[in-house]
């Protein structure tokens, strides 16, 4: 193991050393920030033979989630060399529409009792490695809305699912790694303790789950411009927010300082780890605000209608390849900002 992700304050270090160290942009610092990408479909599978076939490669007419995996992977190194030191990975995805109202397809590393499936995470595995060789961090979530369904209603399974992914987690040795326990807790889940009142329950559960001393660092996030609990800002290592359905870049910043305000914070990292905005040509985009008031950001795009195979990188089959103008703008301006 290679890759050791440490927080100092209100920012990250990588095996010791502040990331991007010494880098100001625009009279900005910039030295401890996390600039990342939502990734979360790169170890996507749809498990419910009846929905799979959409997914379907254009140029084989077949879905394979190995070769999904696999040219993730081999992107990594690319994604790095323009500054992206870290990526989000979940273990239920995301819409592979980016946005969906009903999702009857199962893409889940989690059975109904919360035990491990094993194809995903050895999916997984692969990517964890990959990561920790080129010195990358990994923000792994557990949970996603949309695959709430597969615990059926059941609590305990979701706290055994916690318990098995964290174990399973520590287990590999990897320190590259930082855990968001479900995507947007303020966004249509039904059970309690995946809500926003009680998801400081399961982030407390993660970090009390420990190996040969070792602990992970956890938090979740919540929906576009939402600003965090009391109770999860108490509680977390660092604070996730989201930027969806925030036009205005003032608001991003607004966001940032609302949320070190929240009763309960104390100086920790804030991350913007979803936000579907772009204009990266522009003098004043969300990327910008963010880093501006001393926020990581993370970039969300998927396809949108009518859009082609090139375009995001939410949408499943994706093309993890920086194959759009979005996709340029995004690792053009990240590679300038962090001076890769």
């Amino acid at each position: 193991m290679s890759t050791k992700v440490e927080i100092q304050g209100e920012g990250f270090l990588i095996n010791g050393t502040p990331t991007y160290e010494g880098r100001e942009w625009h009279g900005k610092k910039i030295e401890g920030l996390l600039l990342n990408t939502r990734m979360v479909q790169g170890i996507f599978d749809d498990v419910n033979p009846d929905t799979v076939q959409q997914f379907a490669y254009p140029d084989t007419g077949v879905w394979d989630a190995d070769r999904n995996t696999s040219e993730f992977i081999d992107m990594l190194p690319t994604y790095k060399a323009h500054g992206v030191l870290a990526f989000d990975i979940n273990l239920q995805g995301g819409s592979p529409y980016g946005y969906s109202t009903d999702q009857p397809w199962i893409n889940s590393a989690f059975e109904s009792d919360g035990s491990l499936r094993p194809a995903f995470m050895n999916r997984l595995a692969r990517v964890l490695k990959a990561a920790d060789e080129l010195g990358m961090v990994v923000i792994v979530g557990l949970f996603y809305f949309g695959q709430e369904k597969v615990f059926e209603g059941n609590e305990d399974a979701v706290r055994k699912a916690v318990d098995n992914a964290v174990e399973w987690l520590l287990a590999t040795g990897h320190e590259n790694l930082l855990l968001e326990i479900n995507n947007e807790c303020n966004i249509r889940y039904e059970l309690p303790v995946m809500r926003p009142e009680g998801v400081h329950e399961l982030i407390e559960r993660a970090k009390a789950i420990t190996l040969d001393g070792r602990r992970l660092l956890v938090g979740t996030s919540y929906g576009g411009g939402t600003i965090p609990g009391s109770n999860v800002a108490r509680v977390s290592d660092f604070m996730l927010i989201h930027g969806n359905a925030q036009e205005d870049p003032n608001i991003i910043r607004e966001m940032v300082k609302k949320t070190r305000q929240v009763e309960g914070y104390t100086p920790k990292p804030i991350l913007f780890n979803e936000d579907d905005h772009f204009d990266f040509d522009r003098p004043d985009n969300n990327f910008i605000a963010a880093v501006g008031e001393y926020a990581s950001w993370g970039y969300f795009d998927y396809r949108m209608k009518g859009e082609t195979f090139e375009q995001g990188y939410q949408s499943v089959p994706v093309n993890w390849g920086i194959s759009s103008a979005r996709k340029r703008g995004f690792f053009g301006l990240a590679k300038e900002i962090s001076g890769y």
